[in-house]
């Protein structure tokens, strides 16, 4: 990196979703509803998991932080993008968006590593049953949930220093609707294989790391539950593995599509679509899918509906 012919930037031009003023308000609109969904669900669901005293178990445990996390990094984009589909002003300063991206990296982390840590709850409790309260006892799962947050604040640290050391000595525009990785390479005069190389190794070990995790709990789970022999204990011991399961299968399909190619194969425009839904969708569509298809939740919602009502 030649620090020499780096110019002083104090700001970039986040471009946005798009210029086309016709579709602006339903964008917006649209959007503005997923958010909103986004936000009360998510909130929710951390409300009636400390609430309800049904739900303090490991598995609840780590959903609410599947929650908080899916909040902490979708209100980090959300509303600076709905702000900006309107604004003339799409300016962020250099440190807004290294922030931006710092929070965004840890939670997206923390969300990958604890996906996997979910899997590993669901092998304990459906393979050893008996030891499950002793093996994910409040010490276990508080250790476990240290070291999710902890690769997620080293690996966003890593990334953050080294794409805001990058010279940006041309446009300082940026073709996408927040600070990340991809678009930001593509503005750089600096060499930037580093920083692909560090893409490819260390997210791409978080990555093998929690896929290879799941894949082995689900084989251990498969292996326990074909030893049932009720028919009806093998499905309820399925139907409590098929929200994580479908939970993980729209996150790492999203996100191994969006980081693991070269720079040069970025479309930005269909990357904006990708980056929307694993930004808005995906945190709008967890808490949904989780409480639509549990019933310990659904039973803890009625409860409270009940308490509310009586009141």
């Amino acid at each position: 990196m030649e620090q020499g012919n780096c110019s002083s930037l104090n700001e970039f031009i986040l471009l946005g979703i798009t210029n086309n003023s016709n579709i602006k308000v339903a964008l917006f609109t649209m959007f503005l509803l997923v958010y909103l969904i986004n936000l009360l669900a998510n909130l929710g669901m951390i409300f009636l998991i400390n609430v309800d005293n049904q739900l303090h178990t490991p598995m609840y445990f780590f959903l609410s932080h599947l929650s908080f996390c899916d909040l902490c990094y979708s209100t980090a984009i959300g509303p600076k993008m709905l702000v900006d589909i309107f604004s003339k002003n799409k300016a962020i300063p250099f440190f807004g968006c290294a922030l931006q991206f710092l929070i965004f990296c840890i939670f997206v982390d923390s969300e990958c590593l604890l996906l996997a840590v979910m899997a590993f709850d669901r092998y304990k409790a459906i393979s050893k049953p008996l030891l499950y309260a002793v093996d994910m006892s409040s010490k276990m799962r508080s250790q476990l949930l240290a070291a999710v947050y902890l690769v997620g604040i080293t690996d966003a640290l890593v990334h953050t220093s080294l794409t805001f050391r990058l010279c940006f000595c041309g446009s300082n525009e940026i073709n996408h609707f927040f600070c990340d990785v991809p678009p930001l390479l593509l503005i750089s005069c600096s060499d930037t294989r580093v920083n692909e190389l560090a893409i490819f190794t260390i997210f791409g070990f978080i990555e093998l790391s929690t896929i290879s995790g799941v894949l082995v709990s689900y084989c251990y789970i498969i292996s326990s539950v074909l030893k049932i022999r009720s028919v009806d204990g093998r499905f309820k011991a399925f139907s409590t593995c098929a929200s994580h399961l479908m939970a993980v299968a729209i996150f790492q399909g999203t996100v191994l599509f969006m980081y693991f190619r070269p720079s040069s194969s970025y479309s930005l425009d269909q990357d904006k679509m990708t980056s929307l839904f694993y930004t808005l969708v995906i945190p709008m569509l967890n808490p949904l899918i989780y409480s639509l298809r549990n019933k310990d939740v659904k039973e803890a919602l009625e409860k409270l509906k009940n308490k509310f009502a009586l009141k």
